[in-house]
């Protein structure tokens, strides 16, 4: 994975024309908070949503949170949402419908000559890359590879199904989710969403178990479209206390292991060697990671 990438287990989706939501959003304990000015904003809002952008982002922040702004397409839309966007109070782009490495890179040099116009450090405004169409699907690994500011990437179920004529179920978007996750880690990017449609969350429980069942796949975040999905949404992609505790014994057993000449060992009849002492290493980093970030949001909120 690349260095230096951000905690986001959680993107809250903020309408940033609806006043209620923009000012209730620092209270939803979001890693991250997506203010939307792209599918949420109807077309004869946009040009005033931009301008609503600045001041939203600063105080959708308050509360620890990062802020990424989702914007339009086509480019024509997608330039006046960056000139709106970057900002100091803007950690993030979602890069809607990113169709080829040659579009992101557009994006990416009007987002440089914007960073540098408003003193900020070239690389300050992160991209989180959006597939959403069979296109941009078979072109995912140069997509994921084409600029330096990206360090996310998913498929957008609903408007992916849409393009393929397809339902957005588990059993339809498995295989290119799946594909998106390959070439997210490929890159060293974070795979994020869920192995599901985001849509239904009417029975809570269920929605766990799809959460969890997507961290297995190996997603390390997704957005939310309720607020009721946050708490689960953390929860879910943070390692557990159990998976914490299993990992330092791995990783002190495997000290003592390395101690005795030996690079395999064994646990509960379970053998262990590098490949799971890595993840046990990693396990560990990341939860680390989560708990600094956390202890921030506890800290401001």
């Amino acid at each position: 994975m690349k260095p230096g990438l951000p905690i986001w287990r959680s993107l809250l989706y903020v309408p940033v024309n609806v006043e209620k939501y923009v000012d209730k959003a620092h209270t939803r304990g979001a890693d991250c908070i997506q203010i939307d000015l792209e599918d949420s904003v109807p077309w004869a809002e946009k040009d005033r949503a931009r301008t609503l952008v600045p001041a939203a982002a600063k105080r959708v922040r308050r509360g620890g949170a990062d802020v990424v702004v989702r914007i339009n397409r086509p480019l024509s839309l997608a330039a006046r949402d960056l000139d709106a966007s970057i900002g100091p109070d803007v950690d993030g782009i979602a890069v809607t419908k990113a169709e080829s490495a040659g579009h992101v890179k557009v994006l990416d040099e009007l987002a440089s000559d914007l960073e540098q116009k408003r003193g900020l450090p070239v690389g300050h405004t992160r991209f989180l890359l959006m597939i959403e169409t069979p296109a941009a699907y078979f072109d995912m690994p140069a997509i994921a590879m084409s600029v330096a500011r990206a360090v996310a990437m998913n498929i957008g179920g609903e408007d992916f199904a849409l393009e393929a004529g397809m339902e957005p179920t588990e059993e339809t978007l498995l295989l290119p989710k799946q594909q998106m996750i390959f070439a997210a880690r490929a890159a060293g990017l974070m795979p994020m969403g869920y192995i599901a449609s985001v849509a239904g969350f009417g029975d809570w429980e269920k929605f766990r178990a799809m959460v969890r069942r997507s961290r297995q796949f190996g997603f390390m975040g997704a957005s939310c479209i309720h607020p009721g999905q946050v708490v689960i949404v953390n929860e879910e992609y943070t390692p557990s206390a159990e998976e914490v505790a299993y990992a330092r014994r791995v990783v002190e057993e495997n000290a003592t292991a390395e101690a005795a000449g030996r690079a395999s060992f064994a646990i509960d009849g379970k053998m262990i060697d590098v490949p799971v002492v890595v993840r046990a290493q990693r396990l560990l980093a990341r939860r680390a990671a989560i708990d600094a970030r956390d202890a921030r949001k506890k800290a401001m909120s």
